[in-house]
């Protein structure tokens, strides 16, 4: 009978014990989150600061080596037939007095969250932890989320819902795990300027192969096309990722070059938007849609480096009116690159890839091994120089 107190409590029942066998499940996946800190990578450019628009060093974090095995095991351990032959069952949905929404601001122990059109400021359940994760924040932009809204008028996160992609960087404090950034995005867009400050091609390709590992499709967009002296020399330069089938935009949020096209990318997906500080980002993404009101800085200019001045500190999604969302991540220098390893690097240049079977060794690192073929084509029309250059610097930053 509905509402009978003793169907109710055996629901009760059923719920704790399935709370109980996640919790379970997630202290025997547990390892030793205190291993010991990687060693410090450098791979910043000699023309670059040093330390990214948050004032922290660029620490190259490198997980346990089978830490990437016990992430996908700890997230799929809901959703494994349990031990009686019968399916796990999969998150339950809002019930009465609770809705799902979807984050879309992020601050320390609070969020805000879209419900039904409108943003709510929402606390964290005090049992949502990031304890039994790879990641330092249980929730971050992007995220489905459950949420109750509670008789005097505050909201609260309850849980978060199973992540379909993840976009994360290094934590700075705690090495050996790391920050998500984004949640649940579809694609990435990659935004360097030619100029103020330059191009950074080796930054390109780390965001790159981040997002290839990330399950994101990746943009390149290069702004600030109206400092060129001849806009050739931009498209040249780029040429390399057009012919690897890499869609690139060539933008200006000065003259409103290239703008239509980036709208076409942008409509209908979730799309994080990222690259150094004053790239022009924000500046782009108010000529998308005008009337967004974000935060712009202009370059400043000191002993003789141009870098970009500091605005967006958090990531925050925005809504567009031609459909889909952007998420815009403060100037970060680096994402996830954790957990690579060297022998795994060329698999995520196709050109390096492709020549790869003429190498003397099947085990050829491409940089110093006897009988290599890639070495000898850089510089040629099968490898250009810049591509090289960028695999050999972040090959040496990688652990064996």
């Amino acid at each position: 009978m509905p509402g009978d107190p003793e169907d109710k409590h055996l629901k009760n029942i059923a719920k704790a014990l399935r709370s109980a066998g996640l919790k379970a499940a997630r202290k025997k996946l547990r390892r030793n989150l205190n291993s010991k800190p990687p060693r410090r990578k450098d791979w910043s450019d000699a023309g670059l600061d040093e330390s990214d628009e948050h004032g922290y060093g660029q620490v190259e974090s490198i997980l346990p080596r089978d830490e990437g095995d016990r992430r996908r095991a700890l997230e799929q351990a809901a959703f494994l037939p349990a031990q009686d032959g019968k399916s796990a069952s999969p998150p339950e949905p809002p019930d009465a007095g609770r809705m799902a929404g979807t984050v879309v601001a992020v601050s320390s122990g609070s969020c805000r969250v879209l419900l039904n059109g409108r943003e709510v400021a929402c606390g964290l359940r005090g049992n949502l932890s990031a304890a039994d994760s790879v990641f330092t924040n249980p929730v971050a932009v992007g995220d489905e989320v459950v949420v109750s809204e509670e008789a005097s008028g505050g909201a609260m996160v309850e849980a978060v819902l199973p992540r379909r992609t993840t976009l994360a960087r290094p934590d700075v404090f705690r090495r050996h795990r790391q920050q998500m950034v984004v949640a649940n995005a579809d694609q990435l867009l990659v935004v360097s300027s030619w100029l103020q400050p330059s191009i950074w091609l080796e930054l390109i390709d780390r965001y790159l192969i981040s997002a290839l590992r990330s399950g994101l499709e990746p943009m390149i967009c290069v702004n600030k096309v109206d400092l060129a002296d001849d806009e050739a020399d931009v498209r040249e330069t780029m040429r390399p990722y057009d012919e690897l089938g890499y869609r690139v935009a060539i933008t200006s949020a000065q003259t409103g070059e290239g703008v239509d096209g980036l709208r076409r990318f942008l409509a209908g997906r979730t799309t994080v938007l990222a690259g150094l500080s004053g790239t022009g980002k924000s500046s782009l993404l108010s000529v998308v849609q005008p009337g967004l009101n974000l935060k712009t800085g202009a370059v400043n200019i000191s002993r003789g480096r141009t870098e970009g001045s500091h605005t967006t500190v958090q990531a925050t999604m925005f809504r567009l009116d031609l459909g889909g969302s952007v998420i815009d991540t403060p100037g970060i220098q680096e994402f996830g690159l954790s957990g690579l390893r060297r022998h795994e690097l060329a698999g995520f240049y196709p050109e390096i890839a492709a020549l790869a079977p003429g190498c003397r060794f099947s085990d050829c690192s491409h940089v110093e091994d006897p009988d290599c073929a890639v070495v000898p084509a850089q510089g040629a029309d099968t490898l250009a120089a810049s591509r090289y250059h960028s695999y050999k610097t972040i090959h040496a930053t990688l652990p064996e």
